[in-house]
């Protein structure tokens, strides 16, 4: 039997009468099934209503996916966001214990881009608001293109941290990367270490040391060109020995 994979939801508007859905990626959903090899299992952002022990109670892993929205600065003691960001309240009500829930259990989690936000402020950091507003940093924000292949492409390069696990991946000290995001870290969370930096200094991947289970965040969008990158092939290969690592754990236990 394969392994589940919750993978995160934001409440978006769309359809005839704009009424809320709970929607994700459909590239997230297609390199969990066909990369990570588990099944998807769509997370909808219910807030304080969802029932986090029960969901991991029969889920293997966790995937953050990337949104237009903005983690909430009420999270972690920032300012209003500038305007024209959008914050998904339900989302933040829903990941951000799920996070920490999961972290605690040693659940694998993997974290793109919003993902990346989320698990830094669940964890006790801070974020930058709009990274472009920020001296000395590039802006990181998407290409104004309805191109896909131009939105997704490699925008800069990053820099990995010698004998991490990215730099493990990659046999190599440097990757190009795609760039699609506003808020970036600012005070690193306990307990995270920093995988992958922009050369303007940029946080682009951190890992979790402080317990056991597989956690890593990366702020570009590996989903994009699994298929095509080996790099995030890999990415989504090691998530998936991780997930089932921990699913036959638990296989173990019970039948003990």
């Amino acid at each position: 039997m394969r392994s589940l994979v919750g993978i995160s939801c934001c409440v978006k508007n769309f359809g005839p009468n704009t009424l809320a859905n709970h929607a994700a990626s459909d590239a997230c959903v297609r390199a969990v099934e066909q990369c990570a090899d588990a099944v998807p299992v769509l997370l909808p952002a219910l807030g304080a209503t969802a029932d986090i022990e029960t969901l991991l109670s029969r889920l293997d892993g966790i995937l953050l996916t990337g949104s237009r929205s903005m983690v909430a600065p009420v999270h972690y003691g920032g300012p209003p966001l500038p305007d024209g960001m959008k914050e998904d309240g339900a989302r933040d009500a829903t990941t951000l214990p799920l996070i920490r829930a999961a972290v605690a259990r040693g659940m694998p989690v993997l974290a793109i881009c919003r993902g990346l936000q989320e698990l830094n402020v669940a964890l006790g950091g801070t974020l930058h608001q709009c990274l472009r507003d920020v001296p000395g940093r590039m802006d990181h924000s998407a290409p104004q293109t309805d191109d896909l292949a131009l939105k997704f492409a490699k925008a800069h390069g990053v820099r990995l941290r010698l004998g991490g696990m990215l730099h493990r991946l990659a046999e190599c000290g440097h990757v190009e990367v795609n760039s699609l995001h506003q808020q970036g870290i600012d005070r690193l969370a306990g307990g995270l270490v920093v995988e992958a930096e922009a050369a303007d200094g940029t946080i682009e991947s951190v890992c979790w040391t402080a317990g056991r289970g597989f956690v890593l965040g990366v702020q570009w969008h590996p989903e994009a060109d699994f298929a095509t990158d080996p790099i995030s092939r890999r990415i989504f290969e090691v998530f998936g020995a991780a997930v089932r690592g921990t699913a036959m754990r638990e296989m173990a236990l019970a039948a003990d």
